[in-house]
Parts: C-alpha cells; sequence; structure tokens
C-alpha cells in the first residue's frame, strides 16, 4: 500500500529576504479586506478601520499564540 504524504501548510513566506510567519500575512489580509466591506456596508470609515484593527489584532494575537504552542 502506498502512502501519499500530506502537504503541509507553509508556516513562513520569505519576503524581501526575511521570513514572515503566515498568521501575520493572514491577519493582514483580513484586516484590508474587512476594512474595505465594512467601509462600504456602513459608510463610516472610522467604524471599519476600528473594527478591521481589532479583528485583525484579535486574528494575529491568536496565531502567534498558536505558533508559540508548537515551538
Amino acid at each position: 500500500m502506498a502512502v501519499v504524504p500530506l502537504q503541509t501548510r507553509p508556516t513562513a513566506v520569505d519576503i524581501a529576504g526575511s521570513a514572515w510567519p503566515m498568521y501575520k500575512l493572514e491577519a493582514i489580509a483580513l484586516g484590508l479586506v474587512l476594512c474595505l466591506v465594512l467601509a462600504l456596508i456602513t459608510g463610516s470609515l472610522q467604524v471599519a478601520v476600528l473594527v478591521a484593527a481589532g479583528v485583525g489584532t484579535g486574528r494575529w494575537v491568536i496565531g502567534w499564540v498558536g505558533a508559540r504552542g508548537t515551538a
């Protein structure tokens, strides 16, 4: 029986010679998308920026705790 190894997700991406953990890139992308969507829905940039910053920070912290636990 042949065993096919599962492809794992990369833990870091090289950006300009510096390794960025995936959770940081996910947090930035989530914050940007959420900010744009909320700005369109609510019409208020203040609310959009504050909510997106909070959600992005939450994702960043959760990723950092998870990465710290596996190291």
